[in-house]
């Protein structure tokens, strides 16, 4: 079962609305955030368990989404973390580009709270039940 998320987002609405959602959704996960790319690597590399999938916002400063997701990729004990994309952005070249660097999914941020919300419910669901454990972690 899903249980621990890690959001990488620089907005801080957006990050205090993600901690609403998932505590209406699933109060049981835990939802870790980090404010950039930098930090949730520096997070990531001396966290004891790993999050059983990750949000990442496609459009931050310094280091964008691509690119951690490229650093997570080339770090083997990151690699295998679910990685799911997160943006504003609908771009077709955004969306290839995600996957080009083996996101495992691309979502579109929802405009309002509530459609926000059924976006977690569904993305929650799907994780659960395609989760693969991994025992090398």
């Amino acid at each position: 079962m899903v249980r621990q998320i890690l959001l990488i987002d620089d907005n801080p609405q957006d990050r205090f609305l993600a901690e609403e959602a998932f505590e209406q959704v699933c109060p049981d996960c835990q939802l870790i955030t980090q404010p950039s790319g930098r930090e949730a690597l520096a997070y990531l590399k001396q966290a004891e368990r790993l999050p059983d999938v990750l949000l990442l916002d496609v459009n931050m400063p310094g280091m964008n989404g691509f690119e951690v997701l490229a650093a997570l990729k080339a770090d083997a004990r990151l690699a295998l973390i679910p990685v799911v994309m997160l943006s504003t952005s609908q771009s077709q070249d955004d969306v290839a580009r995600s996957y080009t660097l083996h996101a495992s999914s691309y979502l579109v941020k929802a405009p309002s709270f509530s459609g926000f919300i059924n976006q977690i419910e569904a993305f929650l669901t799907y994780w659960q039940v395609n989760r693969v454990v991994e025992t090398a972690r």
